[in-house]
């Protein structure tokens, strides 16, 4: 069948972004917004200019970039070179917490993007000197990071992103306006793939020599010191518990915000992990092979359903797998809704297609970003108001702490179910989860 797989044509043709509603927060949260700029480009620190830093430096540069931090003097020369070029040329540093001291008077607006264990550290000192901020998915590397973030940004009634890019576009809003117009009836079941298996069961590799232009202090930051080793910078520390957060952290804020859109979840106070399956895992590295299931409890309505969350298409259900027959696709990183009237997909597509081109589509109800690409959400309300999509009061920090609990259920093994409580921030049945919700800082890089 050919019709699957052009069907996103079908939601992109005649799809248009619209502004959001001056009046109101973005899906009918509590509303925060800092007073919009004057007119004038912004002012932009990037903090980690590698990897997905590429796409901060880049939005930082249809703005002022005035500052610019990489651990790696190599990262930043090549930056300069190849990007900055014959503009005018930005402050540099290594260090971020010696970035916001001596440049912070100069900038607006902090985009950041280093491994996720100093995503925190650098976005609630930002934060906390009056920055909107940008910070890459996930928002932080524990709970308890999580949680500050939101209240320090509340606080500071300062703007922020998470760059969870989905979460800013037209296809997810239709998922979402599909669900909740009740076209697949009651949410029984989702079932998301997140495509990475992050982890393992080895140790530590041997110390080497750090390699010239690394600095290696600074890139550890806020975890216990090591030496230098291969499998961290500039990728691999994904794996590690104390530099990465494992397949769930990573991906869940991308693949398992659709559900959290569609059916509402920071709404709800408290809920059930249940570890399907687990393995490997060592004193190092995070566990691989998981599978998670959230037990969500009913809400005025909105009823209970079961969430289920895979680490890789090897771990495919069997619902899944009956739905690729019969729909003659493969699903890669994917969700697939399964209601009492129906399926849908995290394409905005109803299952079967044929369902789909009869049924009329739902109206377009929930507000729209300002701009598909999250950084350009965020400038956007930042000059002329309003709530960027993924803010992390909202949005991102209840979405990334639902991610991390998985976290707690992988930890208790196959088979456990972890109860968790959102205001208390806590698992209430096995108290001796709690160590992992927050981190031991070393000192001048707390949170």
């Amino acid at each position: 069948m050919s019709t699957g797989y052009t069907r996103r044509g079908l939601l992109k043709k005649g799809a248009a972004l619209a502004g959001a509603a001056a009046a109101t927060d973005l899906l009918n949260m509590p509303y925060l917004m800092a007073q919009p700029k004057s007119a004038g480009k912004l002012n932009v620190a990037v903090i980690g200019a590698g990897g997905m830093g590429g796409y901060s430096v880049d939005s930082a540069l249809e703005e002022n970039l005035v500052a610019l931090c990489d651990i790696d003097d190599n990262t930043l020369a090549s930056v300069l070179k190849d990007k900055v070029k014959d503009r005018p040329q930005p402050k540099v540093y290594n260090d971020f917490r010696e970035m916001l001291a001596k440049s912070g008077k100069e900038i607006d607006v902090v985009l950041i993007a280093t491994p996720d264990h100093c995503h925190a550290p650098a976005a609630i000192r930002a934060i906390n000197m009056g920055k909107h901020v940008f910070c890459q998915k996930p928002l932080a590397h524990n709970i308890h990071e999580c949680d500050a973030l939101a209240k320090a940004a509340k606080r500071k009634k300062v703007l922020t992103q998470m760059g969870n890019q989905g979460y800013c576009s037209e296809t997810m809003r239709r998922v979402a306006e599909y669900v909740q117009a009740g076209t697949i009836g009651n949410v029984l079941e989702s079932h998301t793939i997140l495509g990475r298996n992050f982890g393992g069961n080895d140790g530590r590799p041997p110390t080497k020599p750090v390699p010239k232009g690394v600095h290696w202090d600074t890139w550890i930051g806020p975890a216990p010191y090591r030496e230098y080793h291969d499998g961290l910078h500039p990728f691999s520390w994904r794996d590690y518990k104390q530099f990465g957060t494992g397949t769930i952290g990573d991906m869940a804020c991308h693949h398992v915000a659709v559900p959290f859109m569609a059916l509402k979840l920071w709404e709800i106070p408290n809920f059930t992990i249940e570890c399907i399956n687990t393995a490997s895992g060592s004193d190092e590295k995070y566990q691989q092979d998981n599978v998670v299931c959230y037990h969500i409890p009913a809400r005025p309505g909105i009823p209970a359903f079961k969430m289920f969350v895979y680490d890789h298409e090897g771990l495919k259900p069997e619902i899944m797998k009956e739905t690729e027959k019969q729909e003659e696709r493969k699903f890669g990183e994917f969700t697939l809704f399964v209601g009492d009237k129906g399926k849908l997909g995290s394409d905005a597509l109803l299952i079967p297609f044929s369902r789909h081109e009869q049924v009329p589509a739902p109206a377009k109800t929930l507000p729209r970003a300002k701009n598909e690409g999250p950084i350009q959400d965020l400038f956007a309300c930042i000059k002329n108001g309003g709530t960027p999509a993924s803010n992390f009061a909202n949005a991102a920090a209840p979405l990334t702490i639902i991610a991390l609990t998985g976290h707690l259920a992988q930890a208790a093994g196959k088979g456990a179910k972890v109860d968790w409580d959102m205001k208390k921030m806590q698992c209430t049945n096995m108290p001796e989860l709690n160590k992992l919700v927050k981190r031991s800082y070393r000192k001048g890089w707390e949170v």
